[in-house]
Parts: structure tokens; C-alpha cells; sequence
């Protein structure tokens, strides 16, 4: 969120130099700055044995599959947010969650917190908020998700956590995504 005006007194903010920071907005009535905060989101491939759980929701893309997301909410940390995320979209628990990087969405002012986790227990239960949400082979997972980019991003360092040698799962890389030969 870029700041304009003071969320306290509705001033117009002025900016102020702060160090390595540079201009800062800055309220001289209530002497606070307001730094630029993006939404923090998490993004999570969730991993059963040789499958990937992914999502169809369209109004994130049209025509490609998605891992599963969501925002964090004041009060809880990451790791909450990614198993409540999870219960919540699909039903399921995670276990053995590990943290694989950051992705930043300057359109949208949001930093992806993505992560890999693998299935613990439970049934698919999808919610309203999904249209589809099934478990896929991991080989197929990115042709699945052609429009995601940072999905697909995550999906190439789960494989190499995995330790996957084989050639298949690449092959939408140089547009082959319909070639079984492998």
C-alpha cells in the first residue's frame, strides 16, 4: 500500500528524507512515516507422494491451473496462514512445511511467501472460493499452470528438492506439453 494521505488525521503526507530509505510519506501533525507495505500472501505446493494438488480458480487465470494461495490475516504468523489456507481451500492437513523463497507482485503490492509442504491426512473438501481443486502427477504440473508463472517458478524447486532427474515434467518448456514419449 503506497500511502497519500495520513490514516489518522487525513492530512496529505509530505515526504521526509530517511537515511537509506530515501523520501519516506510523512505526517508532521501526528510525526509518523508511512513506508510502502505490500499484502503479504502465501503461495503453497503441497506434495502426495508423486502428485501436486492444484486449483482452477479463474479469476486469478483463465485457462491455467494454480498452487494454492491466500493472504495472511493480522494476528497470525505465515505458517498459520498456510495451513489455515489450506483447511480452508481444500480440506486438507500439511505436514513437514518448508519455506523455498519470495516472489514480489509490484502490479498487485503483494510479496508471495512460497512454500512446499507435503499431505498429512485428510479428503479433498473444496470451497466456494475454488471451482476445482485435484491431485495431479508432478510431471504434468507445469503444462497444468501455463499462465502462472511464479506457480510454475515454485513447481521447478519442488522438483529439485524432490531430487527429480527425469525430462518429462520440463517438457512445456519448448512447447511440447502434448509429447507422452518420455
Amino acid at each position: 500500500m503506497k500511502f497519500k494521505y495520513c490514516p489518522i488525521c487525513g492530512r496529505e503526507l509530505e515526504e521526509k528524507y530517511s537515511w537509506d530509505e530515501g523520501g519516506v510519506p510523512y505526517c508532521p501533525v501526528d510525526k509518523i512515516m508511512y513506508f510502502d507495505t505490500p499484502k503479504p500472501c502465501i503461495i503453497v505446493a503441497i506434495i502426495k507422494e508423486d502428485k501436486i494438488l492444484l486449483l482452477k480458480q479463474s479469476y486469478i487465470f483463465k485457462n491455467s491451473k494454480v498452487l494454492l494461495s491466500g493472504y495472511v490475516t493480522n494476528g497470525e504468523n505465515v505458517e498459520e496462514t498456510v495451513h489455515r489456507e489450506v483447511f480452508e481451500e481444500a480440506g486438507l492437513k500439511i505436514k513437514n512445511l518448508k519455506y523455498l523463497g519470495s516472489e514480489c507482485v509490484e502490479s498487485k503490492e503483494i510479496i508471495m511467501l512460497t512454500f512446499m509442504a507435503e499431505y498429512d491426512s485428510g479428503e479433498i473438501n473444496k470451497s466456494s472460493e475454488v471451482e476445482w481443486v485435484d491431485w495431479h502427477h508432478i510431471e504434468d504440473a507445469l503444462c497444468e499452470m501455463s499462465e502462472d508463472k511464479i506457480g510454475r517458478g515454485i513447481v521447478k524447486k519442488v522438483l529439485k528438492e524432490i531430487g527429480y532427474n527425469g525430462e518429462k515434467a520440463y517438457r512445456c518448456e519448448n512447447d511440447d506439453c502434448n509429447n507422452e514419449t518420455f
